[in-house]
């Protein structure tokens, strides 16, 4: 709730969906802006769980209606202009009318459970498969719990439902080849290579394939990045598939167009987005069936002539490329309804295309156009997307050359330490580096004379800090005085910040009385921070300002805003291109700023949370307006279906959509009051009134109690708490709550200077949750700090900063001698109507009593200093006089040959598991100290367990497999009897000496 700065900025990428730049001709009807806004894509970015238009395409081989609607993954098919009464729905998503098409693709996402994607796959097949079976079943590489019914009809087979499918396709033909020869459908996944090259020699026997899919970024890692296609090229006999309509190569390692697609004289469709395709053959004209092509996201850099011999070609999809020109010829596709040039760098477009009389989408945003040319006033019909074109303003001159003296402007650097907050900045302007890794930017004329200013970091207060739901703290609060100057020129504001997952940063700003969120530039800081001696700049925030205040970096759901009038508007999540806002015109009268938040929750935790495994949940949204008031006609509102969720096989009755007042923080169910249908992949509702919206798949009685528990949890995160002494000062003590995933990390960087028990439970706290550290029974704190309430230390968590602090303790009034006390930490505020003497003992509901670590005092000595143990292992002499002695240095040298033992002869004699964890997690990382304070905490407690230890360690070893080293501690034992034999004669009791012997014999 990583990537590096460069991945993070690339959230502020261009919202391709926006329906602003548009220029709409006279002539166009309602119903076709309505047409076109629902099916903009959203700068090609894939969905990989579907492939839409094969299914689209699918359906007009057997409805013999051709219509190609948007593709998740950029491109979209049309085959002319809708017709007046086309349903609403299908303008939004495909609704695939024959049940038997949608049985086929449907079974590829419900029957099969997301835990089977990371199943193993072996070339090896089921014994029971036989041709007289109604169901087969096949053993890996499909999962084995999967009917080979479910993938596998008459007609269609999906091997791209789970991780190294393809690799069942040669299993298949050398098995039941002829029911894979009537094959007409085939969706392959391209992520595994063994699989894919045996599935590549099979294909050209199925000559009867109509549509074909070969495609990667079907499945994600572990660190959800979708995984590459390795398709690099088909082989030569593909060109047998003559039957072939529809081919779809996407996400793939493609270098050129494969020469075998060319002798396909029925190819429709072809789709080869996504790969690293730089040019096209010169004689791709032969495709004269195409009427579908899309080289989304290539490397493109010129269009061969003969592209214009494709007559028959309605889409064409070049956007995300390098292209600089188009060729003439282009004017030739006499047919085409859509073309797509987007993020290319395209410098002007060529007269010709005035001949394309039946073009009505023109794509041309984010390019190198300065004109658009008047050939295309000719098309009446015909919408062009213009944004982020340089249109109307002159070539850029080349720049000129620095004169001598602004070659030799620079700006001053100054480069703070940790004691020095105050400094100068003149009218030259500086530019400054704080400790810890903020920068502040000073350009020359920001002040008319010399000043002198100051900056501080605060602690994370709570009246310096406010966050709104979902946001995450990723500073300290860095306060730069004087308030009140105000700068003749924008000063930049850098701080410094901690690497967030799937958010947006931006610096928030408080100036005393209110808070605003600035305007946002993320970067690495300078390569000469004094703070970074050889290390990677910090991350930074930037801002620019006129004035100082209190600045912090925040982390927070992506936002998307768009400005909303009296003609309606589109508004598309960036974090999550399913999701769509359609304001309709007249919707409002006076224009109103919309803002939409997409939070993506986890399936899995829903239903640890809720108790449901059949649970599935959508994206949360969270919407908002200003100013706040009802829509004068409702907005349609279009959200992904819950996971494993699809049109044809969605139970309706179990279908929740709740309502969340952010205010309230409850949850309703509003299901039986709003207009809610689904497509295939979409769930779509209409709604006046702007809140918190979130679908719910559950075959458990939908509450808003549950619904709130859920939420409420997804807030939290899992802790831990650390107290860590000094080793040199046992009275200094560290006390530190920190997110589970960096507790180890922490307590390994402190190993050297601090020492204590292991870190406590998990527990649950909030983003900014208010918590307090008690000493107890026998120990008290030695501050007078403000933030030291009652005794206890009072912490705000913040999930991304230390929160640690760092105090003194000393024995509680009337304790002498060393004190065994403790630490408890508690949720908020110990309940008032709660004595004192009882509330510092309290644990339970009632005090919100969070965890407790045990913590050790030494005692004082006549000069008020510690009593510490000169020794790690004092002392000791194991054994008694008559059975033998095992001394310390006997003891060291068994140990130095325990090694990986250490636990199974700490069992056998007697240790228990709670102790040998203990010694484990302080000793993780050195094994002979792990040893050792094994095998000396074992003899410390055998000094009151009187005779025989020495027996009991030997049986400890015999009973651990270590006779060698139970023979050796017989053998120091035999020796020490001896000695003390012979020290007997010595001193004159020689008689006793032998008695003592015969008895021993």
């Amino acid at each position: 709730m990583e990537r590096g700065s460069e991945e993070e900025a690339a959230a502020d990428e261009e919202d391709g969906d926006q329906a602003v730049g548009w220029r709409v001709k006279p002539g166009r009807s309602e119903d076709e802006e309505v047409s076109h806004a629902c099916n903009t894509s959203r700068g090609g970015v894939p969905d990989p769980s579907m492939d839409i238009l094969a299914l689209k395409l699918c359906r007009a081989l057997v409805c013999q209606n051709q219509e190609k609607s948007d593709r998740d993954t950029g491109p979209t098919v049309s085959s002319g202009v809708m017709s007046e009464d086309q349903a609403e729905p299908e303008r939004d998503a495909p609704s695939l009318s024959p049940s038997s098409l949608m049985d086929t693709y449907g079974l590829s996402t419900s029957s099969l459970s997301s835990s089977y994607f990371s199943t193993p796959h072996h070339a090896n097949f089921s014994s029971s498969l036989s041709s007289s079976s109604s169901v087969l079943s096949l053993t890996p590489p499909l999962p084995p719990s999967v009917d080979l019914s479910a993938v596998l009809t008459d007609t269609r087979l999906t091997l791209d439902v789970y991780q190294g499918g393809a690799a069942a396709l040669p299993l298949l033909w050398g098995s039941i080849p002829g029911q894979l020869r009537g094959l007409q459908y085939l969706r392959l996944g391209s992520e595994d290579k063994p699989g894919l090259d045996g599935a590549l020699e099979v294909l050209p026997h199925l000559t009867e394939l109509r549509s074909l899919a070969v495609r990667g970024h079907c499945f994600y890692d572990l660190h959800s990045d979708p995984l590459p296609g390795l398709l690099t090229t088909l082989p030569t006999s593909l060109s047998s598939l003559s039957l072939l309509v529809h081919l779809d190569l996407s996400f793939n390692q493609l270098s050129c167009l494969p020469s075998c697609l060319l002798s396909l004289p029925a190819l429709s469709s072809l789709l080869l987005c996504h790969n690293h395709i730089s040019a096209l053959p010169p004689d791709i004209g032969q495709l004269s069936s195409l009427t579908y092509l899309s080289l989304l996201g290539n490397e493109l850099v010129s269009l061969p002539p003969s592209l214009g011999q494709l007559k028959a070609i309605q889409t064409l999809d070049i956007s995300h490329n390098l292209l600089q020109k188009l060729p003439d010829e282009i004017g030739s596709l006499e047919g085409l309804v859509k073309l797509e040039l987007s993020h290319n760098k395209l410098k002007q477009l060529p007269e010709s295309m005035g001949s394309l009389l039946s073009l009505r989408e023109l794509v041309i945003y984010s390019n190198d156009l300065r004109l658009i040319p008047h050939c295309l006033n000719k098309l009446p019909l015909l919408k062009i997307d213009v944004r982020d074109n340089p249109l109307g303003r002159p070539p850029t001159p080349p720049p000129l050359p620095p004169t001598p003296d602004q070659a030799e402007t620079k700006l001053q650097e100054l480069h703070l330490g940790l004691n020095q907050h105050s400094f100068c900045v003149s009218s030259a302007g500086c530019h400054v580096f704080l400790p810890g890794g903020a920068e502040l930017l000073f350009p020359p004329g920001c002040l008319a004379r010399t000043a002198r200013l100051k900056w501080v970091e605060k602690r994370p207060e709570r009246k310096l800090v406010c966050l709104q739901e979902h946001d995450i703290l990723l500073s300290r609060p860095l306060e730069l005085r004087p308030h009140g100057i105000t700068f003749l020129k924008p000063v930049e504001v850098c701080v410094p910040y901690h690497r967030t997952k799937r958010r947006e940063v931006v610096v928030h700003k408080f100036d005393g009385r209110s808070w605003s969120t600035l305007a946002t530039v993320l970067r690495r800081g300078s390569e000469s921070h004094s703070s970074h001696p050889g290390g990677r700049p910090a991350r930074l925030a930037c801002c620019s300002v006129s004035q100082f205040s209190w600045f912090m970096a925040v982390a927070r759901p992506t936002k998307d805003s768009c400005s909303v009038t009296q003609a309606g508007a589109l508004l598309v999540s960036s974090a999550d291109p399913g999701v769509k806002l359609h304001f309709p015109p007249d919707s409002t009268v006076q224009t109103r700023t919309v803002t939409l938040q997409v939070l993506q929750v986890s399936v899995s935790e829903v239903q640890a949370l809720c108790g449901d495994p059949q649970a599935r949940v959508s994206p949360l949204l969270c919407l908002s307006q200003t100013p706040s008031m009802d829509f004068l006609q409702p907005i349609k509102v279009q959200v992904p279906l819950p996971s494993g969720v699809t049109g044809h096989t969605v139970d309706m009755s179990c279908l929740h959509l709740l309502h969340g007042d952010p205010t309230a923080q409850t949850w309703t169910d509003i299901t039986s009051q709003v207009s809610l249908y689904v497509t295939h992949l979409y769930a779509i509702f209409y709604i006046s009134h702007f809140s918190w919206y979130w679908l719910w798949y559950t075959t458990h009685r939908c509450v808003s109690g549950v619904v709130r528990k859920v939420y409420q949890r997804l807030k939290q995160f899992k802790v831990q708490f650390l107290v860590l002494q000094r080793k040199t000062d046992p009275s200094q003590v560290m006390l530190q709550c920190l997110p589970a995933n960096k507790v180890d990390g922490r307590v390994q960087s402190l190993s050297e200077q601090y020492d204590g028990p292991q870190p406590s439970d998990l527990c649950d706290l909030l983003e900014g949750e208010q918590f307090f550290a008690g000493f107890e029974k026998g120990l008290d704190i030695s501050t007078e700090s403000p933030d030291c309430v009652a005794g206890r230390l009072c912490f705000v968590f913040y999930s991304s900063l230390k929160n640690l602090k760092e105090v003194f303790i000393c024995p509680a009034q009337g304790q002498e001698g060393a004190v065994r006390g403790q630490v408890s930490f508690y949720r908020g505020e110990i309940p008032s109507n709660l004595p004192e003497e009882i509330a510092r003992k309290r644990k339970g509901p009632d005090s919100q009593w969070l965890a407790t670590l045990p913590l050790r005092l030494p005692a004082l000595n006549s000069e008020n200093n510690f009593i510490m143990d000169e020794h790690q292992y004092p002392p000791l002499n194991l054994g008694d006089p008559e059975s033998g002695y095992l001394t310390e240095a006997n003891l060291l040298s068994i140990s130095l040959q325990i090694a990986q033992d250490w636990r199974v002869i700490g069992i056998n004699l007697g240790l228990s598991y709670q102790e040998l964890d203990r010694i484990q997690y302080k000793y993780r990382d050195n094994l002979g100290g792990l040893v050792l304070d094994m095998l000396f905490h074992w003899a410390r407690g055998q000094k009151n367990a009187g005779p025989g230890a020495a027996s009991r360690l030997v049986a400890a070893m015999i009973e651990s497999d270590r006779k060698d080293l139970a023979e050796e501690i017989e053998d120091i034992v035999s020796i020490g009897r001896r000695k003390y034999s012979e020290s007997l004669k010595r001193v004159g009791l020689e008689g006793e000496g032998s008695s003592l012997g015969e008895t021993q014999q």
